[in-house]
């Protein structure tokens, strides 16, 4: 066996290097509430079922006919540097797996570096090594470079102790990074103000958080380390990298950093996309790329999150391990206001299954994601099933007894089609989706008065009666004017009472963004900061408020003028989201100049956004969950399919009608909801029915209809209807 040289984080700085032989240590689906339909009355039913899969962890080492390492060469620039390794093995089939903590490891000559047991080289003392990690008879070489050992450079407050706090959960919102701080120490959240941040550290107070005579004795140290009781426990284990580093730099005097650095300008993760089996493990790498092309590892100081432990978890380390049930998460990485992606996709087993038919270019889409994840699609639902369903879906009414008998008795194969096409012609189309898109806008009567919640609704409903297309629709409710009791949507702008509450509206109904956190900081899991966000505000300074007589209000837009950061008292031109700041004309709307380019072309979120929505309400549940959050770092369950479907919308001009078509016409929407034994734990990918809520108005109506007692409405005539 050979000789390991392994240590933990601890031993960086110790004298008494230990040398260790051996290897590395390795170190039921929800209940359901099923809406069963008997003749028309509703009867509610749970149902239980429980599906344990199990597969074997991918990539059998013993069977391994490669071996491979990234990175291929070390190089440690630094007492507290490290470069986290992924050991790759690879059998005869090409099927990869992860070995990192599997191998045998050894040095060439010993002394100059160390790995420890998750795989990360750590430097000891300048100089050169080969390390050699082995796999039963499969062996590789990794170069190792070590060097600012005896003369290390200064430690950089911003790269290098700001991704510690951050990592250790100091700044965050629930620390020291809460607004009013924590026991009179405050620090930005997720470490976007280093400056605020050294000053909060080395000045205030009087300075009493650093002891430069006995650097070890600072109370910054003290606290981290719990050497002195501090009420966030310990933070920074003693002895430990992060220790060192940050006792490094007080004893080198506690400087800002004094010249300008080489900034990080992007995260990279490896790898990228990786597909697992069920209850494998893989090793994760991050690297910041600085401006200048510098790369380094910062796998250590990165912050992991995954979007779906259901399938997938990751520890602090960056080591993802998969669950038992099928499909795709997110592994998300997080360092000094940079995100990266790692996408995983956990298939069922390798069993194949029989392709469906297919209707039209949704479907192939589906189809292949599935076959990827070798999850079967159910069969088609029954024909009374997808009447119903068709009927809910657009109108938001039942079939009457008569209706329903005349489609069952149709044998024509072009049925469906022709329903949903009558359907989208119907009066209650226009009624159904005004009330949704009502609720989307937030008209609350409580707010603009019942008189004003009747007059947007009956607008909203005139919209859909005649089939705007929805970039038109969305660009008069960004630029309208009047009366709030007239029928228009101004009670939009009386709801969203300022030019903050609008932009934040308006990014996240139509654009799908939630910038929210940017008012405060830099969004955690965004590129959007501060300035984005009033940048973005910016298109609604001009908007005039004035009361009129029964409650209304006079909707009226102004020049504006630009707002100013909050703490810098910069003065922030009005911008859209990611774009350079916008041409205002003096004395012109600048929610015109908004409006143009949210519905525009070049506009990389409106569409996906409005399609996300519909798919949603048809399908039972968006491409990405939830429906307004489409950021990077929350990726569509099917990319191809997203894509695909944008174009169409963008293609069909925005015609709400002619893309539901497109949807409801696919093989996909027709499915059963009876879920096949390889798909009852998948709720991602399309593979069945969804179980869909039924709105209460929705539910209500139906009771009225199936027992023909009216519900009566304060106000309105007998008979009329919730929606």
């Amino acid at each position: 066996m050979s000789v390991a040289t392994v240590s933990t984080d601890k031993d960086v700085r110790r004298t008494n290097r230990e040398t260790i032989s051996g290897q590395f240590l390795g170190q039921g689906l929800s209940a359901l509430g099923r809406l069963i339909w008997s003749a028309v009355i509703f009867t509610f039913v749970g149902s239980l079922s429980v599906e344990m899969i199990s597969a074997t962890v991918q990539g059998s080492p013993q069977a391994a006919a490669k071996l491979s390492v990234f990175p291929e060469s070390v190089t440690l620039g630094s007492p507290e540097s490290s470069e986290q390794l992924i050991v790759i093995a690879t059998d005869e089939n090409g099927v990869t797996s992860d070995v990192t903590r599997q191998v045998t490891v050894s040095f060439a000559p010993e002394g100059c570096a160390t790995i420890n047991s998750q795989g990360r080289v750590i430097p000891l003392e300048d100089g050169q090594s080969t390390l050699t990690l082995r796999l039963n008879n499969l062996s590789v070489d990794v170069p190792v470079r070590v060097s600012g050992i005896t003369n290390p450079p200064p430690v950089s407050f911003r790269d290098q102790i700001i991704p510690i706090l951050s990592k250790s959960g100091c700044n965050s919102g629930g620390c020291h990074g809460k607004a009013e701080g924590q026991n009179g120490f405050r620090l930005s959240v997720f470490g976007f103000d280093p400056g605020a941040d050294y000053d909060a550290i080395v000045r205030d107070s009087h300075g009493r958080r650093l002891f430069p005579a006995s650097p070890e004795r600072s109370l910054f140290l003290m606290k981290a380390t719990a050497i002195m009781p501090h009420g966030g426990g310990r933070k920074v284990e003693p002895d430990s990298r992060w220790h060192h580093l940050m006792l490094r730099w007080v004893r080198e005097g506690a400087f800002a950093d004094q010249t300008a650095r080489d900034p990080v300008v992007q995260l990279k993760v490896y790898p990228s996309e990786i597909t697992m089996e069920a209850l494998a493990e893989h090793q994760l790498r991050a690297t910041a790329v600085h401006q200048s092309g510098l790369v380094h590892c910062v796998t250590i100081e990165s912050e992991f999150l995954s979007n779906n432990e259901v399938i997938a978890k990751v520890d602090r380390d960056g080591l993802v391990t998969t669950t038992d049930v099928p499909g795709e998460a997110a592994v998300l990485v997080r360092y000094m206001g940079h995100v990266a992606v790692c996408r995983l996709t956990r298939p069922r087993s390798k069993e194949n299954y029989p392709r469906p038919s297919e209707a039209n270019f949704i479907d192939p889409l589906v189809w292949n994601k599935l076959e990827r994840l070798h999850v079967a699609a159910s069969p088609l639902a029954d024909d009374s099933a997808v009447l119903r369903r068709t009927y809910l879906d657009i109108i938001g009414t039942l079939p009457t007894s008569d209706e329903a008998r005349k489609y069952l008795s149709d044998s024509s194969p072009e049925k469906h089609q022709r329903l949903v096409a009558e359907l989208l012609d119907r009066p209650e189309y226009a009624d159904f989706w005004a009330q949704k898109l009502a609720d989307i806008l937030q008209i609350d009567k409580d707010i603009v008065s019942p008189s004003g919640a009747i007059a947007a609704t009956r607008w909203i409903h005139s919209q859909f009666r005649d089939n705007v297309p929805y970039d038109r629709l969305v660009r008069t409710v960004l630029t309208t004017q009047g009366s709030t009791l007239s029928e228009s949507p101004a009670a939009f702008y009386q709801v969203h009472a300022d030019a903050e509450k609008t932009a934040r509206a308006v990014s996240q109904l139509f654009l799908g963004v939630r910038i929210d956190c940017a008012q405060c900081h830099h969004h955690p899991f965004e590129k959007w900061d501060q300035k984005d966000y009033y940048a973005l505000a910016g298109f609604f300074t001009g908007i005039q408020r004035a009361a009129l007589p029964g409650g209304g209000m006079k909707i009226s837009g102004r020049s504006g003028e630009p707002l100013k950061h909050p703490r810098t008292q910069e003065v922030i031109p009005a911008a859209a989201l990611g774009e350079s700041p916008a041409a205002i004309t003096a004395g012109g709307d600048r929610r015109r100049v908004f409006a143009e380019w949210t519905t525009g072309s070049d506009n990389p979120f409106f569409a996906r956004t409005i399609v996300n929505r519909l798919v949603a309400h048809y399908f039972g549940r968006g491409l990405v969950e939830p429906v307004d959050d489409l950021r990077e770092t929350n990726p569509a369950s099917n990319e191809p399919l997203m894509k695909a479907l944008t174009a169409h919308m963008i293609e069909v001009r925005y015609d709400l009608k002619a893309f539901t078509k497109t949807l409801l016409n696919s093989q996909v929407y027709r499915l059963s909801s009876v879920p096949e034994p390889s798909n009852e734990l998948d709720d991602q990918n399309y593979s069945r029915a969804a179980w869909k809520p039924i709105p209460a108005e929705v539910l209500l109506d139906a009771i009225s209809q199936v027992t023909e007692v009216p519900e009566e409405f304060n106000g309105w005539p007998k008979g009329y209807r919730a929606i």
